[in-house]
Parts: C-alpha cells; sequence; structure tokens
C-alpha cells in the first residue's frame, strides 16, 4: 500500500468572466484514479476523490493537494528556471522532496503527437476544444485526452510537452499510465476558477527544514 500511494503522489494540480484572459488566480481541481486491476483499484478506492488547489502567476505554478490516505503533497513548477520540484509530507513515508529539470533536449527526444479532436464542451462558461495527445518514449507510450481553453494561460510541467502545440489550459483531462507495471487511469477536471491575485512567495523552490531528498532522484 505504501508503495502505491508513493507512486500516485508523484505521479499527478468564485466564478469569473469566461471571455477575460486569466493569466493569474486559483484553479480548484477534482482528481480520480482508477486500475483495471481489481487489487489496485481496491487499494485506489480507498482514497477517494482528491482535490488540489493551483496557484499560477504567469510562468509559476503551485499544485496543493491533501488526502488522509496520500498525506498533503505540493507540485511548484517554475517554466523560467524549467525545474519542478515536489513535496510529499505523507503519514506513513515521512517528509520528501523531489525535483526534476524540464529539460529542452530530454523532451525532443519524445515523439509527440497531437491530434484536435471533433468534440466541444463548456466547463465552468468556458469552451474548451477537444484533443488527444499521445507521447511515445522509447517502449513507453502515453496516451492523453484533453479540453483545452484558451483563456486561461496557466504554466505546468504537464503542459510544457505539447506548449508549441496547444494554446491554453485544459480544464479536463484523462491520462492512462502505468507506474512500475500497474495500469492506471489519471481523470482531473476544474471545478472552480477564483480571479485573485497570488503572492511570489507560493512559488519558492527551497525545500522546507525537515524533508529529506529521495535517494536516487
Amino acid at each position: 500500500m505504501k508503495k502505491i500511494l508513493i507512486l500516485v503522489a508523484f505521479a499527478i494540480g468564485f466564478a469569473v468572466n469566461a471571455q477575460d484572459k486569466l493569466n493569474e488566480g486559483v484553479l480548484v481541481s477534482k482528481q480520480t484514479i482508477t486500475s483495471k486491476n481489481e487489487q489496485v483499484q481496491a487499494q485506489l478506492a480507498m482514497m477517494g476523490d482528491m482535490v488540489s488547489e493551483t496557484y499560477f502567476k504567469g510562468s509559476k505554478s503551485r499544485a496543493e493537494m491533501s488526502n488522509p490516505m496520500t498525506g498533503d503533497i505540493t507540485t511548484i513548477s517554475d517554466g523560467d528556471s524549467k525545474e519542478v520540484r515536489v513535496l510529499m509530507d505523507n503519514p506513513q513515508a515521512g517528509k520528501m522532496y523531489n525535483t526534476k529539470s524540464i529539460n529542452d533536449a530530454e523532451l525532443a527526444s519524445k515523439e509527440i503527437i497531437v491530434t484536435k479532436g471533433e468534440e466541444s464542451k463548456t466547463i465552468l462558461d468556458y469552451n474548451c476544444q477537444q484533443y488527444f495527445v499521445t507521447i511515445k518514449d522509447g517502449d513507453n507510450e502515453m496516451n492523453i485526452e484533453l479540453f483545452v481553453t484558451d483563456k486561461i494561460q496557466a504554466f505546468s510541467a504537464d503542459s510544457s510537452l505539447y506548449k508549441d502545440k496547444i494554446e491554453g489550459f485544459p480544464l479536463y483531462s484523462s491520462m492512462d499510465i502505468n507506474q512500475n507495471g500497474m495500469d492506471m487511469t489519471v481523470t482531473s477536471q476544474v471545478t472552480a476558477i477564483r480571479k485573485e491575485g497570488v503572492s511570489d512567495d507560493k512559488f519558492v523552490m527551497v525545500p522546507p527544514s525537515g524533508y529529506t531528498k529521495i535517494e536516487g532522484q
């Protein structure tokens, strides 16, 4: 169970005028993780839905999520320094952090196929266009369905994969992933948007005292 929780933790961020371009504020999202493997699904079901708040400002974002099973997970992404830092305070594993660089050369080595879908949907009064993204990295393949609005400009590490191919931010995503042989589907939908100022303190990359770097990272 502890192993699954850690893998899940690191695998995954007030109504406003929907016609305004928005590049600063807070997005509230609900994430659901499912698996066709009955044993894995039974453990994932214990977690239930997870709610996160993503603070964004220009090229930076901070996603905060708290769940009794996974603990507190914070992901800070900086598009200027091209770094992503994940902090996890897990009731079983303790306080840990991981840092990853958004490497342009590494991204270039991946085959990324973006296909514009035929569907659109309205989410929180925003018109969202469907896209399908396939990311191939050697023998690994990841398939993602997105519904994207071009009215919100928020940076995330995931969006850096297809930033030149899709304009805007997804208010809905469904991603099939494989973690250590376990197939899972991660679904996320934005349920609320708050238009408000965000302090630069939210995007400080220095790990808080008491956090230990994950070995091998």
